[in-house]
């Protein structure tokens, strides 16, 4: 029903811990960044946020580490739409190794929020086809 997206990148030292795995905040973040790349590339990135003053919000996550991620491994962030409805959307995200075990998964509910009047608003047509909902 929904189009997965796939983003690839590579663990680098920056986002180690002490223990010389990825820090349980970076997940969050690299998670972020497969997100931005998926809107950007279908016509809703920090532009159009910016211009249109309307943009997703994170209300909640979910997110569970189920394996280790370590230094120069190569993993690919797959991101999904679960759902919309109206307002608020939820999306599912995982991160895989490259023999294919799910290092993480993390489910996102987050809203669509019209930054003048401070609130969330109807998902319009153009951010549903960034985040292949459409």
């Amino acid at each position: 029903m929904y189009k997965e997206f796939e983003y690839k990148l590579q663990i680098l030292e920056n986002h180690l811990d002490f223990f010389g795995h990825v820090n349980n905040a970076v997940y969050l973040e690299l998670y972020e960044q497969a997100r931005w790349d998926f809107i950007s590339n279908h016509g809703y990135g920090l532009k159009d946020i910016m211009q249109k003053q309307q943009g997703p919000v994170i209300l909640d996550v979910h997110c569970r580490f189920r394996r280790e991620l370590k230094n120069r491994e190569v993993i690919t962030i797959k991101s999904k739409t679960l759902e919309v409805k109206g307002k608020i959307s939820k999306m599912k995200q995982e991160m895989i190794k490259e023999d294919g075990t799910v290092a993480s998964d993390a489910v996102f509910t987050f809203g669509f929020m019209d930054l003048k009047l401070r609130k969330l608003v109807d998902s319009p047509k153009e951010w549903l086809i960034a985040i292949g909902a459409d």
